[in-house]
């Protein structure tokens, strides 16, 4: 659901530009976003400093696209915010005592230290990686193939990569699963006493 509120403004230029122009669609996104972020404030009293920082983007570019009628400053809002998180990204390896990857994911999943280093560097390349095939699509292909891929093409990517993470990941958090139960074992507990002792809380509620 928060994936498809984050597209809002997105679906709406894509909806906006196959009906009207560019023009069209860059003032839909700018109002889009703008509302967007207000309801966010109205509901939660703050606001993620992503979508602050989208938001300022969006209106530059898309008020320099709509005053000098040139599409070209819309077309590179991608590249500067996927370059925008791997600049932030990167920073977080030498400012603060763990990658931001750790930070926001580190409470649902525990994965050893030298495996966040690598993840953080994963996506680290994947925002370079999306920045420059924005540019490449948007300045050597037709503006309604840009449009195409703004919506479809970087989603998938997105999409693309997480999967490949979790797939990625996923050895490490059942390699830790099994070195617990190792080392659970070697301290003399029988695998019936663990199943005992993870049911041990549940009767203690109970009774």
């Amino acid at each position: 659901m928060k994936l498809l509120f984050d597209l809002f403004p997105v679906v709406l230029f894509f909806i906006a530009f196959k009906m009207y122009d560019i023009y069209t669609a860059t003032a839909v996104i700018i109002v889009a976003s703008v509302v967007q972020v207000g309801y966010i404030y109205l509901k939660h009293k703050r606001v993620e400093k992503m979508h602050v920082i989208t938001l300022l983007l969006i209106l530059v570019l898309g008020g320099l696209t709509l005053i000098l009628q040139d599409e070209d400053f819309i077309k590179w809002k991608p590249t500067i915010v996927n370059w925008g998180f791997a600049l932030v990204f990167l920073g977080s390896h030498y400012i603060g005592q763990k990658p931001i990857v750790e930070r926001m994911m580190s409470q649902a999943i525990s994965l050893p230290a030298p495996i966040w280093i690598r993840l953080s560097w994963l996506w680290i390349v994947f925002f370079i990686v999306s920045g420059i095939t924005n540019l490449y699509v948007a300045f050597n292909y037709d503006t309604d193939t840009w449009v195409d891929f703004k919506l479809f093409g970087l989603m998938g990517m997105t999409i693309v990569f997480i999967l490949i993470q979790g797939i990625y990941i996923s050895r490490y958090i059942q390699e830790s699963d099994s070195d617990a139960e190792a080392v659970a074992l070697q301290e003399g507990h029988t695998e019936d006493e663990l199943i005992e002792n993870l049911k041990q809380p549940k009767n203690t509620k109970e009774s």
